[in-house]
């Protein structure tokens, strides 16, 4: 049985890592200090999400910590040696980057920077899958021509195969 951590736990990817581990009977030590809800408004909030998964879950214990707090998250490597990290937390709307850069930053680069110098401190065997999103390209994704199939969409162009790639431009700039 693995210990795993799962940051972001109560959001769309962190909710399903965490149901996916706990039904494989492995340990899981959830984050989430449900920032959605301030980044976003009361539609924001995963409340919700954190009381669905203590009832569909055996194995979670959760904690309402914050990333950008370089302390509790060594604390919480201290007292826990993982084999996984799974690291879902993020500021993650781009269009909100702009208006609130400082705290984008903290959230997103900071706390990620806490959470690996904790792994390598404390448990440096353990994988760390570092989770993100698109967003980082802004509408760019979208300009990529699709192939309609049965049952979903996918880029037409054969070297997208794999995803998109650091080619692809950032943000509303032409480059990257």
């Amino acid at each position: 049985m693995w210990k795993i951590l799962v940051t972001g736990s109560n959001g769309l990817i962190g909710s399903a890592a965490v149901e996916y581990f706990d039904g494989q009977g492995h340990s899981i030590v959830g984050v989430d200090n449900n920032m959605r809800r301030e980044f976003f408004g009361p539609a924001g909030d995963t409340t919700w999400n954190l009381e669905r998964l203590r009832g569909a879950t055996r194995h979670l214990t959760h904690h309402a910590l914050d990333i950008r707090d370089r302390e509790g998250v060594f604390d919480l490597f201290r007292r826990n040696r993982f084999d996984l990290i799974i690291h879902c937390a993020a500021q993650p709307s781009h269009d909100k980057a702009r208006d609130i850069a400082l705290l984008d930053f903290e959230v997103n680069a900071l706390g990620t920077v806490h959470l690996l110098e904790a792994a390598r401190h404390h448990c440096r065997d353990a994988v760390f899958i570092f989770m993100s999103t698109n967003k980082v390209y802004g509408d760019a994704p979208n300009e990529k021509p699709l192939r309609e199939l049965d049952t979903r969409y996918d880029y037409s162009d054969p070297a997208d195969f794999d995803g998109i790639d650091e080619n692809c431009r950032i943000d509303r700039t032409l480059h990257s």
